[in-house]
């Protein structure tokens, strides 16, 4: 069964919503090398329930918020369900290098999410 694998923050400046998540959760921020500024979130031990995240300044047309991405084993048989249960995909198929391939969708009430397919040879 698919389940959520990620989550991500996003705000107009990490710079401040950085320090929050230190010093309330004791969170660890590491920047990820990529052509976007983008900071990988480390919540806890992964022996322990739970997941990590990234942080990230909200994309053109993209509001502040927390946004949720699923992993499937397959991305084009999960794009054809959203599509045939009533919701949409608003950004399409696109590489992650070396961790996957990703795509956001709507639900039918207008909720976002991500769905990835993991694949350490995605270019």
């Amino acid at each position: 069964m698919p389940r959520v694998v990620h989550f991500e923050i996003y705000t107009e400046n990490p710079e401040v919503v950085r320090p929050f998540y230190e010093d309330v959760f004791g969170w660890k921020f590491q920047k990820f090398g990529g052509p976007l500024d983008y900071w990988l979130i480390t919540t806890g031990d992964d022996k322990q329930p739970g997941i990590n995240g990234g942080l990230a300044q909200p994309r053109e047309g993209q509001s502040p918020g927390t946004l949720n991405t699923i992993g499937v084993s397959s991305l084009d048989q999960s794009v054809k369900k959203i599509e045939q249960a009533g919701g949409r995909i608003c950004v399409p198929r696109m590489a992650i290098p070396e961790v996957g391939w990703l795509a956001y969708a709507e639900d039918p009430a207008g909720n976002v999410f991500g769905i990835i397919e993991p694949d350490t040879n995605a270019k």
